[in-house]
């Protein structure tokens, strides 16, 4: 397991400032069959985190697999700086995979971040994957006063250029922040994540993602590489 729990933050940011220009966004170079979800649990004060890659089929919804691993990490919570915590973690659950989904959506940012270089992007970056970030709270960027219905939309957006989309899932609910990581377009990331939505105000693979990370922290799922039930193991 790599790891960037020695690193200072001038060095972090340096990396970051780096790795962004390896970003490209582009439009995706071919169908979504499946899409998968990734998500951190931990306690409080405790440097073990529970890492889980949840796989769904595009764009029914339906569970077909998931990774589970903890491992752990010294490195601080740092606005700014969430990859550097939860990545090296991430990347074991995603070597567990035995077949890799189409795109990847991480509780986080993607571009929508002072260097551009969310957890989206960080991890996007390093796998030479399409990545997306959803995340619960704005860090960068501002945008107009959202409609209050259902799948109402504003740009996020910095010194002029679109950066994200602000989304509103339900009616009358917090909106979710949307922004490509890499290899996807602002646009697409935002009709990607419309088509994940079910009956909660958080998109459905970063929700199960965060609903099997936190059922393993509690004990009640384990670690390694699983195959939802009913799935044919033809599929693998």
């Amino acid at each position: 397991m790599f790891t960037y729990d020695h690193s200072t933050i001038t060095e972090a940011t340096r990396l970051q400032l780096e790795m962004r220009e390896q970003i490209v966004l582009k439009p995706l170079a071919k169908t979504i069959k499946t899409i998968a979800g990734a998500d951190i649990s931990f306690n409080k004060y405790s440097s073990t985190v529970y890492a889980g890659i949840v796989v769904l089929s595009y764009p029914e919804m339906t569970v077909q697999s998931y990774s589970l691993i903890s491992a752990e990490t010294t490195f601080p919570y740092v606005s700014g700086y969430l990859a550097f915590r939860e990545v090296p973690s991430l990347m074991l659950a995603w070597q567990q995979l035995p077949q890799k989904p189409d795109i990847l959506v991480l509780d986080g940012q993607g571009i929508t971040h002072p260097r551009r270089m969310g957890i989206a992007s960080h991890f996007g970056v390093l796998n030479n994957l399409p990545t997306i970030g959803c995340a619960k709270s704005m860090l960068y960027g501002k945008f107009d006063e959202l409609g209050l219905e259902a799948f109402s939309s504003e740009p996020i957006f910095n010194k002029g250029e679109v950066l994200g989309y602000a989304l509103r899932t339900k009616n009358k609910v917090q909106p979710v922040y949307i922004s490509p990581g890499n290899l996807i377009t602002v646009e697409e990331s935002l009709e990607v994540m419309k088509n994940c939505m079910g009956k909660y105000r958080i998109p459905e693979p970063t929700r199960l993602a965060h609903e099997k990370v936190n059922l393993f922290r509690t004990g009640k799922l384990t670690a390694g590489f699983h195959i939802e039930n009913n799935i044919p193991l033809t599929l693998f």
